[in-house]
């Protein structure tokens, strides 16, 4: 009963935060798109699933984009064009590994669940302007509307996929929003964006860290552990690896902010003793392409 009551006040916090956000959170974007494909929208190939046409093979078409059932019926060859998109595949990936579901204190929420709430926020306002989001990992195809986010939520509730859904195939151009504390070492990152950006697929990092993480405010003996493992060990007295430890802190944030500018992502810092709206007005504005 706790854990259902828990995810309850997940998605009713998720919610609350979408309120007052006006629908049209990619209008910028998708009135530009309009403009680009003619005056009344007209259609035009290009990004998309739904086929549009069979043309002519000109040579400045590429191997793979000719259709060999349709070519082998006659003696020319035919290339298959869908229909161009307007509206973008927008992946989510939160992060609730081990060393998110923590929290300093009692009165404030772990990692996990703040990623989670931002994350059914974005979706819930995405959705609502027409946009196209998908659980990756976890769901077979980017859906809109009412019933495509109730789907999504419902997904993520039973439980998100780990740190190799990332590894799934993504459709290109597509956007990505992770949520993560991005505390893992910064070249497993810049594997994974990377492998994300050759699709190429650009995206929002949004890195959420709890308040003690940054102030280390620990004194005395501590018995420290890593997530989800049996390893420890013993700082006998606290106080005296504060200066290190966050000097180390800072320069791994440095390297995972330069890794993210170098391959085209926008880094959003998040502590969860911070209202959950200052996260998501960056990243409802960063998505919006308001810099």
């Amino acid at each position: 009963m706790a854990l259902l009551s828990r995810k309850r006040d997940i998605r009713r916090e998720a919610l609350s935060l979408s309120q007052g956000y006006p629908a049209l959170l990619a209008e910028a974007e998708r009135v530009a798109a309009v403009v680009a494909s003619g005056v009344h929208g007209r259609r035009r190939a290009g990004q998309g699933e739904t086929f549009w046409q069979y043309r002519n093979y000109q040579t400045t078409d590429a191997a793979n984009q000719i259709d060999w059932r349709r070519s082998a019926r006659g003696d020319q060859i035919f290339v298959r064009d869908n229909e161009w998109e307007a509206a973008n595949t927008v992946y989510l990936w939160p992060d609730t590994r081990a060393g998110m579901e923590w929290g300093s204190d009692k009165s404030l929420p772990t990692k996990a669940d703040r990623g989670r709430v931002l994350t059914l926020a974005i979706a819930n306002l995405l959705m609502k302007a027409g946009e196209r989001c998908a659980l990756v990992g976890a769901q077979d195809r980017a859906r809109s509307g009412r019933v495509g986010y109730e789907r999504l939520a419902e997904t993520m509730m039973r439980g998100t996929p780990d740190v190799d859904a990332l590894n799934a195939d993504i459709a290109a151009h597509a956007r990505f929003v992770i949520t993560s504390d991005f505390l893992d070492p910064v070249e497993d990152w810049r594997v994974r964006l990377s492998r994300l950006s050759g699709r190429p697929v650009t995206g929002v990092m949004v890195q959420i860290i709890d308040p003690a993480e940054e102030s280390f405010p620990f004194k005395g003996r501590l018995d420290m552990r890593l997530p989800g493992g049996a390893r420890k060990f013993l700082l006998g007295r606290a106080e005296t690896a504060r200066e290190e430890y966050q000097a180390r802190l800072a320069a791994h944030n440095e390297r995972i902010a330069n890794t993210a500018a170098r391959l085209g992502w926008t880094l959003i810092r998040h502590r969860t003793d911070e209202p959950a709206t200052t996260a998501l007005n960056a990243l409802y504005q960063t998505l919006a392409g308001e810099r």
